[in-house]
């Protein structure tokens, strides 16, 4: 009976401490970062992420001061969230563009921008390189905060 209690509450305090840490992290921007194993397309060498981007979404126009890149799935739900945050963004801020890529049928540059989690959102820069992203939901005052660094 004892050793079923330790186990029940070092499963509580397991699920406590991760939800904690999911909390803290979700949504905050980090500072891009090279990905082990991403290597250039043999096309291009100098490739930006905008590059690999505008390959995928042909539509897709680069912003003139930032361009939020969402990258989502259809049965995420958070996904959703982010997408009204980051279009309202655009919608509002001056120079600012919103792209969605749908991560399921993109595949290959999900793996080349080492995108591990849905909703992810990369922050490029008026030329196209990466500047920062965000794993899970962020909030407006966190996109607006990392915009006027731009």
């Amino acid at each position: 009976m004892t050793t079923g209690l330790w186990v029940l509450l070092g499963a509580v305090v397991l699920a406590v401490g991760f939800g904690c840490y999911r909390a803290l992290t979700d949504g905050r921007f980090r500072g891009a970062r090279r990905i082990r194993g991403a290597e250039a397309m043999p096309t291009e060498p100098t490739a930006t992420a905008w590059s690999r981007v505008a390959a995928a979404a042909p539509a897709a126009e680069l912003g003139e001061r930032a361009t939020l890149v969402q990258f989502s799935s259809a049965f995420c739900a958070p996904c959703r969230t982010t997408r009204r945050v980051l279009a309202g963004i655009a919608e509002s801020e001056h120079g600012v563009v919103h792209v969605e890529i749908d991560a399921e049928l993109h595949l290959d540059l999900v793996r080349h921008l080492g995108v591990l989690r849905t909703p992810t959102t990369l922050l490029l820069g008026p030329s196209g390189q990466e500047l920062g992203r965000a794993g899970g939901v962020p909030t407006r005052e966190q996109v607006q905060r990392v915009l006027t660094d731009c």
